[in-house]
């Protein structure tokens, strides 16, 4: 049965590759995203074995080189976005009996191989006439894998910065290659990128990483900058590294698709797999990322301190500064969970301090009220405000991540200046706890989310995948193609229901200014009447 007419999935007009990445260039793809020959009109149950389908697409696809998009469509609106896989690009590859068959531990498990048809749907609440949707693929062990065991010399790199649960992600990966795979030799590739080219690596094996998630860091070491496609590809052929596992965030992830698609492009049967990592929960289409949960109960002993000096004092504040360079869901997350916070500042949500309905006016009230107050700022907010005052911030690191002016300090200064112009005694005490947060080993729970991830990544690599990463998704751990997690940011939506339950938890103002609702009355008096959207496949355009 014939599927239903292939029609480009709806994508924004303009979709921006992030700013910060450790990979050599940076680039704008404006307009909607090349839909090549790789995206094939199948309805699903014209092949009820997905391998069948990975065999069709990896003839379309070879003329892209890796570039295009593997898209599978079926009845009811149901789209699959997949991921590269072996055969694509090497159609004659010998497949072998996954060894975890006769593995003690795993033997007796009911349903353990995961159905090549199954996956995992990105929207999980639905309308009763809206379409299926798009889905990933779900992760998980297949009954056929792509490597024998004794041929496997995978290696594992780190990098940006640190994060709760990097090593426990190393550990992982190193037990499960040698314990579920019976993999013998692993690489480490020492700090960062560069690593690949300009240090030596470092051979690990289950004892010489057995206690090392009870420690913060990265035993292997991480820096910024340093990738050079070309350099590292040659090094991984060199080497006859065959596995590739790539911690780190969006602009690592960049680096790692460059990588895959260099690989590709030679003809090599290397698996890429992406592992994502950000402390401040950005990376897109995952429920939250890996060490996040480790960093907001961490950031609650900062308020707790905090808000024991200002109860202590008189009109005592407590200013809290935590991370968060363009999302602030640390903020967010640790300002619900402690109920002592007066006040949370993020960069999703602009604030002003003088006037009618500004900071400076609620901490007055709450100062009246109360006689203390704590306030928490993640560290990109307000730089616009700081901007006006101080250098430009067209500064970067060597990841191409903006260097950000100081926040906490400046508004500091700012409140200390305010009250004593007005006369009125108060003591404010700053903690910044950035970097000890960065640095703290992981919880029980992300050390459980950090043994999923690892495991599910090496699941895909055996498996023949390459070119992904790793994530959970609605609950469910899933492979998701590397445009996916690098095309744009997680970020706190400010007209959502959880930034409405903290503004009613803290009692702050929106701080919306009259000039901005004047403003956007106008703009709605002035807009021209609404043309209804073009729908493709029952879905809206954007």
């Amino acid at each position: 049965m014939e599927g239903p007419p292939f029609s480009p999935l709806p994508l924004p007009d303009d979709i921006q590759v992030e700013n910060d990445h450790d990979s050599p260039t940076t680039q704008q793809l404006v307009g909607s995203l090349p839909f090549s020959a790789t995206c094939i009109r199948i309805a699903r149950d014209s092949y009820p074995n997905l391998r069948a389908m990975r065999s069709v697409t990896s003839m379309a696809s070879l003329s892209d080189e890796g570039t295009g998009y593997k898209t599978l469509e079926g009845e009811y609106g149901y789209v699959l976005e997949d991921v590269p896989h072996f055969t694509d690009y090497l159609p004659d590859l010998p497949t072998f009996t996954n060894p975890l068959q006769n593995h003690p531990a795993y033997k007796t498990v009911k349903q353990y191989w995961v159905n090549d048809e199954d996956s995992v749907p990105l929207k999980i609440v639905h309308g009763l006439n809206t379409p299926r949707g798009v889905h990933l693929r779900r992760a998980g062990p297949r009954q056929k894998v792509y490597f024998e065991a004794d041929e496997v010399l995978p290696c594992i790199v780190t990098c940006g910065g640190l994060c709760p649960g990097l090593n426990t992600v190393i550990r992982e990966l190193v037990c499960g290659l040698f314990h579920m795979y019976n993999v013998t030799k692993v690489l480490g590739i020492e700090r960062g990128y560069k690593g690949f080219y300009s240090r030596n690596t470092v051979e690990m094996t289950p004892k010489s990483v057995n206690d090392i998630h009870k420690r913060g860091g990265t035993v292997i070491g991480t820096s910024r900058g340093g990738h050079d496609t070309i350099k590292i590809v040659d090094n991984i052929q060199d080497k006859g590294i065959n596995q590739v596992y790539i911690i780190g965030g969006d602009g690592t992830q960049k680096g790692a698709s460059d990588i895959y698609k260099e690989i590709r492009r030679r003809g090599l049967k290397v698996a890429v797999v992406g592992i994502p990592k950000t402390i401040d929960n950005d990376i897109a289409v995952i429920d939250k990322s890996f060490g996040f949960d480790s960093a907001v109960t961490e950031a609650q002993r900062a308020i707790n301190a905090a808000h024991v000096e200002a109860e202590s004092g008189e009109n005592g504040i407590g200013l809290v500064k935590l991370m968060g360079r363009y999302s602030g869901f640390i903020a967010m997350y640790a300002t619900l969970a402690s109920r002592d916070v007066d006040c949370c500042l993020i960069p999703e949500s602009p604030f002003y301090l003088e006037g009618k309905g500004g900071l400076f006016e609620f901490m007055e009230k709450r100062l009246k009220e109360y006689g203390h107050m704590v306030i928490v700022v993640a560290e990109g907010a307000g730089q616009k405000l700081i901007a006006q005052s101080a250098q430009s911030m067209d500064t970067a690191d060597a990841s191409g991540n903006r260097l950000l002016l100081d926040i906490g300090l400046w508004l500091s200064h700012k409140i200390k200046g305010h009250f004593s112009s007005r006369k009125i005694t108060i003591n404010l005490k700053y903690i910044d706890p950035t970097y000890m947060i960065r640095a703290i080993p992981s919880n029980a729970s992300d050390n459980v989310y950090c043994t999923l991830l690892s495991h599910s990544a090496i699941h895909g690599a055996m498996a023949g995948y390459t070119g992904f990463c790793v994530g959970q998704v609605n609950g469910r751990h899933t492979y998701i193609p590397f445009h996916r997690v690098i095309q744009k940011r997680n970020k706190v939506c400010i007209t959502d229901r959880m930034w409405a339950r903290l503004l009613s938890s803290t009692n702050q103002p929106s701080f919306f200014s009259l000039k901005d609702v004047e403003e956007s009355k106008q703009s709605e008096m002035t807009k021209p009447p609404s043309v209804p959207k073009l729908t493709i496949n029952g879905e809206k355009s954007h």
